[in-house]
């Protein structure tokens, strides 16, 4: 097929008839590649250079034929204008790739648009390789001469590096754990493409102890390399900014404040300039403190206590929560503005009951870090390893409090362990006083859930109706209708039963505490 080669005139390099290396010339100067056609691009400015190289390519090589496009720039360093002409210029050429093979010339024109014309191959709106040309050496004959070809497998290797730094980058998000969750696994690696490419607030959701805190800090890790942020980290418990403080907290307070001097503060939204502002537990946040953290937000300034002059300050917003923020902002608790603000990427991180799969490397990342702490070695016996392994991925073990309640364990497993080993006994013994721990954590809920309703008549109900009860009425809290509330608790027996009126049984057995629907859930009708 016939060569051709699109390319700049070359406005330094290729002016002068004493010059030893003109790049456009050259490239008619290789007896191993012929060039049929030179598609030469120039400004009106260098009209007469442009037809000076013509004759000079005339003389050297009479079979190429040379075309002379005139392309004006009134920038030749505004990427826009460069981009946008050279991809018109694309969309009308015309290319016939049956009987041409087509090259890009990067050696001539701006560091725009060699960066321009790589775009546009590299997207195909070009089909062409690239050509990089350089002036001989000192012992060269010819001058220097490179097809790149990004389509050759030789530079397969080059995508591969930067699917190995990806697949880096999702292994920091993971805190280095091999986690063999799919679901997991595809979460982290949606994150990472957000953190990298994204400055748009991130809102982590999930139960408590599903690792929102850790995975904050990676992700800030991660646009730190990146090179997103300069700034540090700011922490914030929003569950312990409360009362008259807490604006101080967040946004600053001078020290003629309330007219007597008090402690000047910056404010963690000031400290954060720069960098990442963790809202941990975003929806404990006071009312007040939302409608200012939304203006701060989006504007990038605030007032500080007793202060006439706005403070400017730009971050980036990491949020995480355990409750329903949809339904605190559809009960009022939390502004709707706000929770758009932050919901651009909203992920929702499985809990550890959903996750079986990864916890036996969740162990091994455990034990190095407990080891890391004691300075000791720890292993398990093996008889305990199994025994171990077998309650924490059974499905009977609910994990309640998740990587909290699983770490814990561990490091106090690490700990006691004598001259470094985990025994079968150890084992027992942190299992009958964890379950002991979640039963009475649990029954704790039930009776308050239930005394909600029921008030002092909740003490009358013996422990195993409190748990039917609280069973109950979380479903119909949660459930559409009482119809629906009814088919959710009798699923199993309900298909045993000529007839399955489940609301009308899940009504009766409601009268017996004197409760009805609209009583224990929205009062949406059945």
């Amino acid at each position: 097929m016939n060569n051709i080669i699109i390319g700049f005139l070359g406005t330094q390099l290729d002016m002068g008839k004493k010059r030893r290396w003109k790049p456009t010339l050259s490239l008619t100067m290789h007896d191993h590649f012929d060039v049929h056609r030179l598609e030469l691009l120039y400004d009106h400015k260098f009209n007469r250079l442009a037809h000076q190289v013509k004759n000079e390519i005339a003389e050297a090589s009479p079979e190429t034929e040379v075309l002379l496009h005139r392309m004006d720039l009134d920038d030749p360093w505004d990427f826009q204008e460069v981009y946008g002409k050279l991809f018109d210029f694309a969309r009308g050429y015309g290319f016939d790739e049956e009987r041409e093979q087509y090259h890009v010339h990067l050696t001539t024109g701006t560091h725009v648009a060699q960066i321009c014309w790589f775009l546009l191959t590299e997207s195909r709106h070009v089909p062409a390789r690239l050509i990089q040309t350089g002036p001989p050496g000192p012992d060269d004959r010819t001058p220097k001469f490179d097809i790149i070809d990004l389509d050759l497998s030789r530079y397969n290797a080059l995508q591969q590096r930067f699917d190995q730094l990806s697949r880096e980058y999702s292994d920091q998000l993971k805190g280095g754990i091999q986690t063999r969750n799919p679901q997991y696994n595809a979460l982290i690696d949606r994150i990472e493409l957000v953190a990298s490419n994204s400055d748009e607030p991130i809102l982590l959701l999930g139960e408590t102890g599903t690792g929102k805190t850790e995975l904050a800090e990676r992700i800030y890790n991660l646009k730190l390399d990146r090179r997103r942020v300069k700034g540090r980290l700011v922490h914030v418990n929003c569950a312990t900014l409360n009362g008259p403080d807490a604006l101080a907290s967040l946004f600053g307070q001078r020290r003629s404040y309330l007219g007597q001097a008090g402690t000047e503060r910056s404010g963690l939204l000031r400290e954060a300039d720069g960098g990442v502002l963790f809202l941990d537990e975003v929806d404990e946040l006071g009312w007040s403190e939302q409608s200012l953290l939304l203006h701060a937000i989006e504007t990038g300034r605030f007032y500080p206590l007793g202060s006439d002059h706005e403070t400017t300050s730009r971050f980036q917003i990491i949020a995480g929560a355990n409750r329903d923020l949809q339904t605190l902002a559809a009960e009022g608790q939390f502004r709707q503005d706000l929770l758009a603000r932050l919901s651009m990427w909203q992920f929702r991180l499985p809990a550890l009951r959903n996750r079986r799969e990864d916890i036996e490397a969740n162990l091994l990342f455990e034990l190095a870090k407990s080891e890391r702490v004691l300075g000791t070695q720890v292993g398990f016996n093996a008889d305990a390893r199994e025994m171990f392994l077998k309650f924490a991925t059974s499905p009977a073990t609910l994990w309640p409090g998740n990587f909290r309640d699983f770490s814990g364990l561990v490091k106090r497993l690490c700990t006691l362990a004598p001259r470094g080993r985990i025994t079968r006994a150890m084992i027992d013994e942190e299992i009958v006083a964890l379950q002991s721990n979640w039963q009475s954590a649990s029954s704790d809920k039930d009776f308050l859930l239930v005394k909600d309703h029921l008030g002092s008549a909740a003490s009358d109900i013996d422990p195993f109706g409190m748990v039917q009860l609280a069973k109950v009425i979380r479903t119909c809290q949660t459930a559409p209708s009482l119809s629906a509330a009814g088919r959710s608790l009798f699923a199993v027996s309900r298909e045993k039963r000529s007839t399955q009126n489940d609301a009308d049984r899940l009504r009766k057995y409601l009268q017996k505490f004197d409760l009805d629907w609209n009583a224990v859930s929205d009062g949406t009708s059945s």
